[in-house]
């Protein structure tokens, strides 16, 4: 009846006095069932080695690493690369892994196969070789290790393998171990040639290129020479240059012109004298026809130079010459005598060779001012089509320049991973240093047989205090006033000890409870009317 009503400490010491046999039988069983348990289920050995990650020996600043991919995506592809069928498969054949353990699979020991296999600790001879393979990649883990310095750097981690066999686990982690070092140095040499031979042919690209785009300009330069933009100033300064030396080599043949056309008068007059016999009055009016041309050059020859200018000096000699000669002549011309041939006179013959050295400077003086002419409209003619040759010469120099530039940045980048080739060949780069070798484990890591013990304890104390609390609950039997009250809702007159040596009657224990019952109302019934 414990169960139909609200229990005190007093039931429940009640209930302990009656069942701690029963709770102590269970807690015993399960106790010796989880202690045999443990001594029965094959061990399980767990060997681990700590792995550190030592960054390059040699400074970033002067040799970048040609691996920059995240850590932790680095050792998750490592991994599936060393847990791969082709990696495991010799070491499941050298040390016979997962093949199968003949004392468990006794059918004495039946009852154990789903636990064992909940726990990887059964193979079984059935298990196929992807099923081995399957089993000891759970069997393999890594745990990273995070730096408390640095947010999200990696410093090293760990390796570690289950195994039955405590040497077995140790030699198994040392393989994997091994295979985590080759496999990183591996994969770096091969991201770093892999990464120069890309560059390299990228390079040879680009240089092909370049080349083209040299040619395309040499040509252009050689074609538009002397109208290319760069050279308009200069241009414009030799225009300015050659304008000055026309001004000097026209004034030059002005001068010469002169020179010769007074030559050409005095050759004449001296020639006409000599033939004459002396001056007549033609003469007279030749001279000062003569005499105004002079007066004329001198003027013009005053706007350009100074009254000291040798030339100057010269033309003003001859005008006073002449105006004397002309002062001097007879008023009446002289008759003329028989024209008979005379020898030129020495002043003649000097006067004649004067004109032909004057002509004969004229010739380089004027091819001399012909050719800076023909300079002159080319260069004008230059500097007229310089917009045009400009704007081609910009798309040209456009795509020169950007073939340029990548060539120049590849040709960088190639030096950089030449240099993190040569580095990562040299074993200087980032490597994976074994801190700890894999243990040899004196115990084993499965099963704890304290934590089996303890939990056997647990699970028998549970038991038998959850058996004991349904018992009870199944039980009607009355033992106190509560018990009455709450079965028949009725207030208890008096009760009776228990009496040893009582005889007792043989009449159903359920007959004479209800007997009792019912002798008890009537009482009850007729004090209440």
């Amino acid at each position: 009846m414990l169960g139909h009503r609200e229990l005190t400490i007093e039931d429940y010491t009640g209930i302990l006095k009656r069942r701690w046999l029963l709770v102590l039988c269970f807690t015993i069983v399960f106790l010796a069932i989880g202690g045999g348990i443990s001594y029965v289920v094959p061990s399980l050995y767990e060997s681990q080695t700590l792995i550190l990650i030592e960054q390059q020996k040699v400074p970033e600043d002067y040799v970048k690493p040609v691996v920059d991919e995240n850590l932790d995506a680095r050792l998750a592809s490592m991994k599936e690369q060393i847990l791969s069928r082709s990696r495991l498969e010799p070491i499941i054949m050298k040390y016979n892994l997962f093949a199968g353990d003949k004392n468990a699979t006794d059918s004495r020991f039946e009852f154990l196969k789903p636990i064992m296999r909940r726990f990887n600790l059964l193979a079984g001879d059935e298990n196929t070789l992807d099923q081995r393979i399957e089993l000891t990649r759970k069997a393999v883990k890594i745990t990273q290790i995070h730096s408390a310095v640095r947010r999200g750097e990696v410093p090293g981690f760990f390796v570690s393998f289950d195994a039955s066999d405590a040497r077995t686990a140790q030699q198994v982690c040392g393989e994997i171990t091994s295979l985590f070092i080759s496999e990183n140095l591996s994969a770096r040499e091969r991201s770093a040639e892999g990464t120069t031979d890309f560059l390299k042919q990228q390079l040879d690209d680009a240089k092909r290129t370049l080349d083209e785009q040299d040619a395309k300009l040499a040509a252009f330069q050689l074609k538009y020479f002397g109208k290319l933009p760069d050279q308009e100033s200069s241009n414009a300064n030799a225009l300015q240059a050659l304008t000055t030396q026309l001004d000097a080599a026209t004034q030059l043949v002005n001068r010469i012109q002169q020179n010769e056309t007074f030559l050409q008068a005095v050759v004449a007059q001296e020639t006409h004298e000599l033939q004459s016999g002396g001056p007549s009055a033609a003469t007279i009016d030749e001279r000062r026809k003569e005499l105004n041309t002079l007066i004329e050059q001198k003027k013009q020859m005053g706007t350009l130079y100074t009254a000291n200018y040798p030339d100057m000096v010269a033309i003003s000699r001859k005008i006073s010459d002449l105006q004397a000669e002309i002062d001097h002549a007879p008023a009446e011309p002289a008759p003329k005598p028989a024209a008979v041939d005379q020898p030129d006179s020495p002043q003649l013959v000097q006067l004649k060779a004067q004109l032909r050295a004057v002509q004969q400077s004229m010739i380089p003086a004027r091819k001399e001012q012909a050719r800076i002419q023909q300079q002159i409209r080319t260069y004008e003619a230059r500097i007229e089509s310089s917009p045009m040759v400009e704007e081609e010469y910009k798309r040209i120099t456009r795509d020169h320049d950007t073939a340029l530039q990548f060539y120049n940045s590849l040709l960088t980048k190639m030096n950089e991973s030449s240099m993190a080739n040569a580095l990562e060949q040299r074993q200087q780069g980032e490597q994976f240093s074994v801190m700890d070798p894999p243990n040899l484990p004196d115990a084993p890591k499965f099963p704890n047989r304290i934590i089996f013990a303890a939990g056997g304890l647990l699970s028998g104390l549970f038991l038998g205090l959850l058996i004991s609390a349904l018992l009870e609950y199944r039980d009607t039997s009355l033992r106190d006033e509560r018990d009455i009250w709450a079965f028949t809702k009725l207030p208890t007159l008096t009760t009776i000890s228990y009496v040893e040596g009582l005889p007792k009657p043989a009449t159903d224990e359920r007959a004479d409870r209800a007997r009792i019952f019912s002798r008890m109302r009537k009482p009850i019934e007729s004090a209440e009317c």
